[in-house]
């Protein structure tokens, strides 16, 4: 999917990472696990899930089965951090420091390179973060994107 230079300004992060990779945004996984659980629900399958783990012990997980499926739905994202969103599930440094600096993102702060505030996503994401501000600075936010390497580390 070719995105337009305005979307792809928008989807990219303060941090450089592009919002339109991520799992969680707009994710068809996390839509699908809401209408598993909306068409379960419906169908009290709780119930049915009681009586057959007589014999089908699996069924026995069910609850927690239910649990995992309501936090993959929650996980969802909807809006990118640029347009006002929190993609990161809680207070992210990166977008407050360039917020409180002023910048459009992190590829204006000659600091970037140096930041520690790009560890709590490694696991996530490796050292894609800072590739990608290299890409911005070099492209240019509105044509960067054709550029950008993968998304999470393990991809």
């Amino acid at each position: 999917m070719t995105e337009t230079n305005d979307t792809e300004a928008e989807l990219t992060a303060y941090c450089g990472l592009y919002c339109g990779d991520c799992l969680r945004y707009r994710s068809k996984v996390t839509a699908s696990a809401r209408d598993l659980m909306s068409e379960l629900k419906a169908v009290q399958f709780d119930r049915y899930a009681e009586v057959k783990s007589a014999s089908v012990k699996e069924l026995e997980n069910y609850k927690g089965c239910c649990q995992i499926l309501d936090a993959i739905a929650n996980l969802r994202c909807d809006t990118p951090c640029r347009s006002g969103g929190d993609g990161c599930l809680q207070p992210c440094e990166i977008k407050s420091c360039v917020q409180v600096k002023k910048l459009a993102g992190c590829w204006e702060c000659g600091e970037f390179e140096e930041c520690g505030s790009f560890e709590f996503f490694r696991p996530f994401h490796g050292d894609n973060a800072k590739e990608n501000l290299r890409k911005i600075k070099e492209y240019g936010l509105n044509s960067w994107a054709r550029h950008r390497g993968k998304f999470y580390s393990w991809l």
